[in-house]
């Protein structure tokens, strides 16, 4: 892959590779080996809403096969940090540090794919345990992130963005199909989990106040390019196009807030130079996306996999990003009132009446990759046991009342 340069970051970016086991990233070859390889979840089964099930789902977290590192991983590295901290156990902090140290003993050369590392809950576990390699390893990823081109603003994932031809089989357009042929660099709201509490947290932790600006202005730039007009949030742009793509896809919503909130919180107390009115435009953000999500949630507690279409049928992961998020954004006040309590526990119940025997989340959709065809994001393939879906469960299930 060559070095690219131009556009708004212009400096020269060092050419890597988008992954550790591969010279060229084909997305649809990537996709298919994971439709494939990846378990599928049972039946429904009844549990009991106990600590005890909120144990079983982080202890079957664990069982997940992980790599270091790749889409859907924050969350669940997230949640096993959640777990310790409220089921007196630190197993799960415990595992998830092990995962960390030994991906800083090989961490470089950086790939491209290293900006999905679970970059807040890393720095957390250094802090934590003390442990310095850790913490010295984040700051070179941080660093290594920061040289990567940006568009308006907002890192680019990578060169050639992961277009697939859409799962509804419908025709594109002349000008999409060669979009997928040779796709450009974007940028996607699964993103806005990354890199933005990632810097805010590495900065809070060393006191290095640019990592901290840098976070804070990359949530702003997500906000800038990707929330519409509803409050909700488009999935990605790509470079050289007007328009954004993926409207409505539901556990787009569920990253998008996990995201905001986690900058939010991170800068708790924080009084350094800033973007006026950072932290309100944030919060602002995040609670015209409840807002919007409130009046979009099903009877039995669900969003559809497209929020906004009824006919894209079941998707049970974005239920456990926003159990989790409505109970933080309660906390933090951003929004109140019995509306989104209600919301809070009618997505937290629907997580507990959606796990198998097994204590994993049914209904999830394998890895959405991108689409310029909004109806691609209502046919993914579903049912998979991924990081994506056990990590969201498990902090809907840790999710308690104390917000109400």
């Amino acid at each position: 892959m060559s070095a690219s340069s131009g556009g708004d970051g212009s400096a020269d970016v060092p050419a890597s590779r988008v992954a550790w086991d591969t010279e060229r990233y084909v997305a649809s070859d990537d996709a298919a080996t994971a439709l494939a390889q990846t378990r599928r979840a049972g039946g429904e089964a009844r549990h009991d809403d106990t600590p005890a099930l909120a144990e079983f789902v982080a202890d079957r977290l664990i069982d997940l096969s992980f790599a270091t590192w790749s889409f859907g991983d924050s969350v669940a590295f997230d949640a096993l940090v959640a777990a310790s901290d409220a089921l007196g156990s630190d197993r799960w902090a415990r595992f998830a540090h092990g995962w960390g140290r030994a991906w800083a003993t090989r961490s470089k050369p950086f790939v491209r794919l290293d900006c999905t590392a679970p970059g807040l809950a890393l720095v957390e576990l250094a802090v934590r345990y003390r442990d310095g390699q850790l913490m010295s390893a984040c700051r070179e990823l941080a660093d290594y992130l920061m040289t990567r081109r940006t568009l308006d603003g907002v890192y680019e994932t990578w060169d050639r963005s992961p277009l697939l031809m859409p799962y509804s089989r419908v025709e594109l357009s002349p000008h999409e199909t060669e979009l997928v042929k040779n796709p450009p660099a974007g940028v996607f709201v699964d993103c806005l989990h990354f890199d933005p509490p990632f810097l805010v947290a590495l900065g809070r932790a060393t006191g290095d106040d640019g990592y901290v600006l840098a976070g804070v202005e990359q949530a702003l730039g997500y906000i800038r390019l990707l929330q519409v007009e509803s409050g909700l949030f488009d999935h990605f742009v790509l470079r050289g196009e007007t328009d954004s793509f993926g409207p409505g896809w539901g556990r787009g919503q569920g990253w998008a807030i996990l995201g905001m909130l986690d900058v939010v919180e991170a800068l708790a107390g924080y009084s350094g130079h800033l973007p006026e009115d950072a932290v309100g435009q944030l919060r602002d953000s995040a609670s015209r996306l409840v807002e919007a999500m409130l009046l979009l949630q099903r009877d039995d507690g669900h969003w559809f996999a497209v929020v906004t279409e009824p006919g894209s049928g079941d998707e049970f992961s974005t239920a456990g990003f926003m159990a989790s998020a409505l109970s933080r954004a309660l906390a933090a006040g951003i929004v109140g009132g019995d509306a989104v309590i209600a919301s809070r526990r009618a997505a937290r119940g629907a997580i507990l009446s959606s796990l198998d025997a097994q204590g994993q989340l049914r209904e999830v959709s394998a890895a959405v990759y991108a689409c310029t065809a909004p109806s691609h994001y209502g046919h993914v393939p579903r049912g998979f046991v991924v990081p994506w879906g056990q990590g969201p469960a498990l902090l809907a299930l840790l999710a308690t009342e104390r917000a109400a």
